[in-house]
Parts: C-alpha cells; sequence; structure tokens
C-alpha cells in the first residue's frame, strides 16, 4: 500500500530531511510515525501524498510511483490518499456542511449527491446537529471532525494525518484517535504523525514507527534476529 525505498529528501540551504529511508505499510495497517521537530515525518506525509517528490530513491503509494508521475497521475493519487492537518485548514466564514460539500465538490460528484452524502459524512464524525454552525463556533476537537469527514468524502484507501491532536486536549485528542480507530475497522490504512508520546501508548496495539534525523529508528514491527 505503501513503500518507501532508500528515500532521500535535501533542500537546498537545509540539507537532508530524510536520509535513505525505507519502510512500508500493507494495506489495513495503522503506524504511527514520531520523532523530535525536524526529524522528518511531515516530510515523509508530503512525500507519500506526492505534494513533493524525493531527491532519491522511490515512494509507491497505492501503486503509484514517483518517478515520472505525471500530474494526472497525480490527481488519481489524491482520490485514493487523504490528508489531515493539526491546523485543519478548513474554509473560513463557511459552515462544517458547505466545508464538507465543497471538496465533493471539487471532486465532481454529481450536483444531487453533494448535500446529502456532506451530511451523512459529518453523521459519521459526530457532528450531525452542527452541521449547519460557522466552523469558527465550533471546538478545536470539532473542526477536527470537520477536517476527517472532508478528508472522507472521497472515500480514500489511505488517511495521512499530521499531527492531529497537536492543538486539542487530552479528552478531544482520545476523541479523534476512537474515530481514526473507526475508520481504520474500515479497512482505511492510516499513517498518522505526532509528537504525542502518552497518546502512542495509550494504543500499544499499533505499530510505532520513529524518526531521528530522517532516518527509521525505531519499529515496533520489526522482527528481531533469533525470532521464529
Amino acid at each position: 500500500m505503501i513503500e518507501l525505498s532508500h528515500v532521500t529528501k535535501e533542500y537546498a540551504g537545509r540539507g537532508k530531511a530524510l536520509n535513505r529511508l525505507s519502510l512500508r505499510l500493507d494495506k489495513g495497517e495503522f503506524a504511527f510515525l514520531t520523532g523530535h521537530s525536524g526529524s522528518g515525518k511531515s516530510t515523509t506525509l508530503r512525500l507519500i501524498h506526492m505534494a513533493e517528490s524525493p531527491s532519491s530513491g522511490e515512494v509507491v503509494v497505492c501503486g503509484f510511483s514517483s518517478g515520472g508521475l505525471g500530474s494526472h497521475e497525480v490527481w488519481k493519487l489524491r482520490r485514493k490518499v487523504s490528508h489531515v492537518f493539526q491546523d485543519f485548514r478548513l474554509l473560513p466564514g463557511r459552515t462544517a456542511l458547505e466545508n464538507v460539500a465543497f471538496a465533493l465538490e471539487v471532486t465532481g460528484a454529481p450536483r444531487h449527491e453533494v448535500e446529502p452524502r456532506s451530511t451523512r459524512l459529518l453523521a459519521q464524525v459526530g457532528l450531525a446537529a452542527k452541521s449547519s454552525l460557522p466552523v469558527h463556533e465550533l471546538s478545536g476537537g470539532e473542526r477536527q471532525r470537520v477536517a476527517i469527514a472532508r478528508a472522507m468524502s472521497n472515500e480514500p484507501l489511505v488517511l495521512l494525518a499530521d499531527e492531529p491532536t497537536g492543538n486539542l486536549d487530552e479528552r478531544a485528542s482520545r476523541g479523534i484517535m476512537e474515530l481514526f480507530r473507526d475508520l481504520h475497522a474500515q479497512g482505511v490504512t492510516i499513517l498518522m504523525a505526532t509528537h504525542d508520546l502518552e497518546l502512542v501508548r495509550a494504543y500499544p496495539d499499533l505499530r510505532h514507527l520513529e524518526l531521528n534525523q530522517g532516518e527509521l529508528v525505531f519499529d515496533s514491527h520489526a522482527v528481531v534476529a533469533g525470532e521464529a
């Protein structure tokens, strides 16, 4: 589903953000991606979303390779991979329903399906009663739920989450995590970057990947030499 092979990403004047990183997530996995600020978490997610290209190595996501990927192929990939951010990135001045509806409109959903599908998505994230509220009137946790509903509008196979609980209190963070768990149970592959190790420890059954200076230094699912 997701495979990075010897991926290096270098920025002019900033050096290497990733250094020969190799990792693989199979279909239906849920993994945390941790590491100090500057360790390469966000860069990894951007490469998987094909928002950037590696300096060397290859990224393969849902069968699409970073090597020679054209704009039309990137558009097709984005129908399969969605991204959720720490700062929500909602449309200001619009309602929760309008934010989700806009995502459906730009992906070409039939006009008569937009409102009912938007309503259903908001109901799935527990916001049916607040769909008509402007997003600035919602709490941080509620705004993140709108962002998740929007991200799920194209029924993606992969959900990337970049510090989605970073601006939330503990209760709201746990609510978002349970929502992710529900999506994972439906078959969505999830890679979630986070600095919150307490949150990671609360879900010991999930895979934990740790980056340091652009290299993978820990994988909780790595096979230990000598194990059968």
